[in-house]
């Protein structure tokens, strides 16, 4: 049985944390898991059927092929389409595919892009596949890192043809099918062959790396774009670029060889002399596996008898292969953007005496809550997730380097949808502020009055409707505040925010549920509770049986029709309810409570009450979200995020409002919990962590 939400999400944390998700110790994707199957097809001597990604019109998804094509379709193993099928023919190369009917160049290109690193590729594609009899059972599997961690993906080798040939990507060598079956499993990744259709390189150099990712944009290139390029290069990064969008979304093949809005693969750079002047130039990879560029140094550019015959044989093979240079200047006018990916960050500035340092952070906006939109929006854009920065000094070697570019922010939202076509991404983009010293000693979230006097340093502009939005700066030593946000408030989505350093760097969300917030909480706000102790006991005998003890159902009748009598919106509170009640407060285990318990909670109960209309300051008898949090805090207590979004989702009406009946019954809750794991917390030893009781018992 699959673990309740709020226990996996724990679980997941807690994976993250212990090593596990990594490129050597993969989530299950789907929860399945490769070696379980295999061994269990090898055992009963059947080939395995991917019922999760199965062979037929489902996977392969609509818009891609007429329905008369869609029915001539069938699904065969490789050894149905060739008698002596190989996963790798010859090692693995750009030049062993060509793109099939489905627009995924972007992905073909990253393919092509990940065949130059063979560390890379072998984290993506294990090579100890085979088709031999032994070990063979129509089962094989690849890697790919999605928003924050590893994924094992497994599938069967079923792959749509027709007429016995492949439909979408085909090897030269029709014996080899790596190519084809990594592109299944992306496929299964994404959701079906037609949620591959369209996409920038960028999506899958990530996807195959986990690594540092850089975007350039071509029509405004930087002036060291060369250098870049040639670090890039022999760091052993991952290059893929895309040319302009044409008037409409088809690949439409220009005068001069290059098709609009097409990706291709950066397969190298090179400087040469041409009649005594130095020329820059990039060789670039067509995914088609064919169709070149035909202007300067093209491969039949009377330009190449200009250099030495030595670079001549050494760069230029006339072949329609796909492959072909260009002049760097060419590069930047007919393409729109490069993409860089790499395992370490060392080409950022070329310096390898600098230890650049990583950080994940996994956060969520949620409407109501957490969403407060981009600073055009100055109420709420302070409710957005914030993270504090604290950038050391560079030390020894690297302190030559101050001064230069030493931090890469990255903001990735995740998607919400299974099937790719289906994500809708927001605009988003983040925001970075200087701490002043007034500052530097706050805990928890900034309020308003700092974004009101207090402009960014950094900023991402415009908000980008894309996967991943970046920014590559210079940061002084010194304290920062890193607010990532939607474009528009009250959109909800979840992301990963990515800080690479050069400096020693030290961050942590700032959203008030970390490092002991309870010795900085408010002071609760002063509330009358009217009446004395005695006068509530005389009050509460007429209610209680002879024991002088109440049940829920005789607390249900004396909140609803008594103490809180027309304060109630939402019918009252329900037996369940006042059973829980009665379970926080019975200390005597009798299960009723009796008049010394009763008093406590009527005072409690009071004092919520009081603390919940001074905090609705819409006056509309239910706290919105963001008076939730002015709400907890005015009890004395501050409260983290994720834990306002979990107390939102579990006593929170579909409205994203709270009644006061819920309110009292979250407080009750939340402040008797809290009690109860400080005493027992003795740090991180307990089998679950203080936060994470926390988390079961408010979603319980």
């Amino acid at each position: 049985m699959t673990a309740p939400g709020v226990c996996m999400s724990i679980l997941n944390a807690r994976h993250s944390k212990d090593g596990r998700r990594t490129v050597t110790n993969p989530e299950k994707f789907l929860n399945q898991d490769y070696q379980q199957l295999k061994q269990y097809c090898l055992i009963r001597r059947v080939r395995y059927i991917d019922d999760m990604f199965p062979p037929d019109k489902t996977s392969i998804g609509e818009d891609i092929l007429t329905p008369s094509d869609l029915n001539r379709v069938q699904w065969l193993r490789p050894a149905k389409i060739v008698s002596n099928p190989s996963f790798v023919v010859d090692g693995v190369s750009r030049f062993d595919f060509g793109q099939g009917m489905v627009g995924d160049c972007w992905l073909l290109a990253s393919i092509g892009a990940l065949t130059f690193q063979d560390h890379i590729f072998q984290q993506v594609v294990p090579l100890e596949q085979t088709f031999d009899d032994d070990d063979y059972c129509g089962l094989f599997h690849f890697r790919f890192w999605r928003f924050g961690r590893w994924v094992d993906v497994i599938i069967d080798d079923k792959l749509p043809t027709i007429n016995g040939r492949l439909i979408f990507v085909h090897s030269k060598d029709l014996t080899e099918f790596w190519p084809a079956l990594l592109e299944k499993a992306y496929a299964k990744v994404c959701g079906s062959y037609s949620d591959m259709n369209a996409g920038t390189p960028a999506e899958a150099l990530v996807d195959f790396t986990g690594g540092v990712h850089m975007c350039v944009n071509l029509s405004h290139p930087p002036p060291n774009l060369w250098d870049l390029m040639l670090r890039a290069g022999q760091s052993k990064s991952l290059m893929g670029c895309g040319t302009h969008q044409g008037e409409t979304s088809a690949n439409t093949v220009l005068p001069n060889g290059l098709v609009q809005g097409h990706a291709y693969t950066v397969t190298g750079v090179k400087q040469l002399v041409s009649q005594g002047t130095v020329v820059n130039l990039v060789r670039l990879w067509n995914p088609w596996g064919k169709g070149e560029w035909n202007g300067d140094w093209s491969d039949q550019s009377p330009l190449w008898q200009t250099v030495s015959p030595q670079d001549r044989e050494m760069c230029r093979e006339v072949a329609d292969d796909g492959e072909f240079w260009m002049l760097m200047e060419d590069f930047c006018k007919f393409y729109s953007d490069l993409d860089i990916c790499c395992l370490c960050p060392e080409f950022l500035d070329g310096s390898s005496s600098c230890h650049w340092n990583t950080s994940f952070y996994e956060g969520r906006w949620v409407a109501g809550t957490t969403a407060g939109g981009c600073m055009n929006n100055m109420e709420s854009f302070w409710t957005n997730p914030q993270y504090r920065v604290k950038i050391e000094s560079l030390l020894g070697d690297c302190a030559k380097t101050q001064g230069g570019k030493n931090m890469l922010v990255s903001l990735m939202q995740k998607p919400d949808k299974r099937n790719r076509r289906l994500v809708q991404n927001l605009h988003i983009g983040f925001s970075v502020f200087e701490v002043p010293d007034e500052y530097k000693r706050e805990m928890g979230k900034f309020p308003q009055s700092f974004f009101k006097t207090n402009r960014p340093v950094v900023q991402t502009k415009p908000y980008m409707d894309a996967r991943e939005v970046m920014e590559f700066m210079m940061l002084k030593p010194g304290d920062y505040l890193i607010v990532p946000s939607t474009f528009g408030p009250n959109e909800t989505a979840s992301f990963l925010l990515t800080i690479l350093a050069k400096a020693e760097t030290h961050v942590h969300e700032n959203s008030g549920g970390h490092n002991h917030e309870h010795k900085h909480a408010e002071e609760p706000m002063a509330v009358e509770n009217g009446g004395n102790d005695d006068n509530k006991k005389t009050f509460f005998r007429q209610f209680s049986d002879k024991y002088e003890e109440v049940d829920a159902e005789q607390l249900q009748k004396l909140l609803n029709e008594n103490i809180l009598k027309g304060d109630l919106k939402a019918g009252g509170f329900s037996v369940d309810a006042c059973r829980s009640m009665v379970a926080l407060m019975d200390t005597s285990i009798t299960g009723k409570l009796n008049s010394q318990e009763f008093v406590r909670l009527w005072k409690k109960v009071v004092t919520y009450k009081d603390i919940f209309f001074r905090t609705d300051v819409s006056r509309t008898g239910t706290l919105s979200l963001s008076e939730l949090r002015n709400a907890i805090m005015a009890i004395g207590m501050r409260v983290s995020d994720d834990m306002l979004n979990l107390m939102a989702l579990r006593y929170g009406a579909s409205t994203g409002h709270m009644t006061l009946e819920s309110f009292i019954s979250l407080v009750l809750r939340f402040e008797c919990m809290y009690k109860i794991f400080k005493q027992l917390s003795d740090g991180m030893t307990m089998a679950l962590r203080e936060s994470e009781w926390m988390y079961i018992s408010m979603y319980t």
